[in-house]
């Protein structure tokens, strides 16, 4: 069984084309979920749900998504400096102008948590896991730095023993790891990613009775369709030159 995972699309529609299109023409895999944060930061974010919608991808919450959908104060994100908060804000109340009510009903139906038995319910085999942020709150980092105890502790939340994965995403830095028999998976990010690649990201899982195995695959997509679209609407500048560098511009950090 092998399953696509994709995280944090970000209304970019332009990559999710391309990881769509990428999925159907590797072939050979059985399902596709989304682990949150379709919306956000660039300008398409009721053709992105619409096109998730259409393609029958299901998946869990994340932060942007709850938190649009809630009409919350703020997105939940982290800040590293006071300018990308501030872009920060301006992109959460841009997105939550221009969602339609279809989408902000269907982002609030998102479930928190989605959990996998691809093998069947009546076979032993691996469960997987699919979280946003972590099994905790879809607002934590659960980034490669974090120890080996912490990531325990979050399979403990999640009831994932040896052989299981938990899968999850929020950070935009792809990354995975075993503990004790435990996969451990950060998906990267579709949309915005932030480790330098400007390239789609997502994750091809795959499983059988011995466990998991993850491939990482990389996607070139139309970005400066996606960057000219950004500079068009009212959204900061700034995050066209994000996306051009994936994720590692030189802004001034005032």
């Amino acid at each position: 069984m092998r399953l696509a995972l994709i995280s944090d699309i970000h209304a970019n529609l332009p990559a999710l084309e391309a990881v769509l299109d990428s999925i159907r023409a590797r072939g050979g895999v059985d399902a596709a979920y989304h682990l949150g944060d379709l919306v956000g930061y660039a300008p398409w974010p009721d053709e992105t749900v619409a096109r998730i919608r259409a393609e029958g991808v299901a998946g869990v919450a994340g932060n942007y998504d709850s938190t649009v959908a809630a009409d919350y104060k703020h997105c939940g994100c982290r800040y590293e400096y006071p300018r990308q908060e501030a872009l920060s804000h301006q992109s959460y109340a841009w997105t939550r102008g221009h969602v339609g009510a279809e989408t902000k009903r269907f982002l609030g139906a998102l479930p928190f948590r989605l959990d996998l038995r691809p093998l069947g319910g009546h076979v032993a085999g691996p469960r997987v896991t699919l979280v946003h942020g972590a099994p905790t709150l879809n607002t934590l980092y659960w980034t490669e730095d974090r120890t080996d105890d912490f990531c325990l502790k979050m399979a403990e939340q999640a009831g994932a023993r040896a052989g299981d994965a938990v899968c999850f995403g929020h950070t935009h830095l792809p990354w995975t790891r075993e503990v004790q028999g435990i996969r451990f998976l950060n998906t990267g990010s579709v949309g915005r990613p932030k480790d330098g690649d400007w390239r789609a990201g997502y994750v091809v899982l795959s499983v059988d009775s011995g466990g998991t195995d993850a491939e990482f695959v990389r996607v070139e997509y139309d970005v400066e369709r996606t960057m000219e679209a950004i500079r068009r609407s009212e959204l900061p500048d700034d995050f066209a030159e994000y996306l051009r560098t994936g994720g590692k511009p030189q802004p001034a950090r005032v």
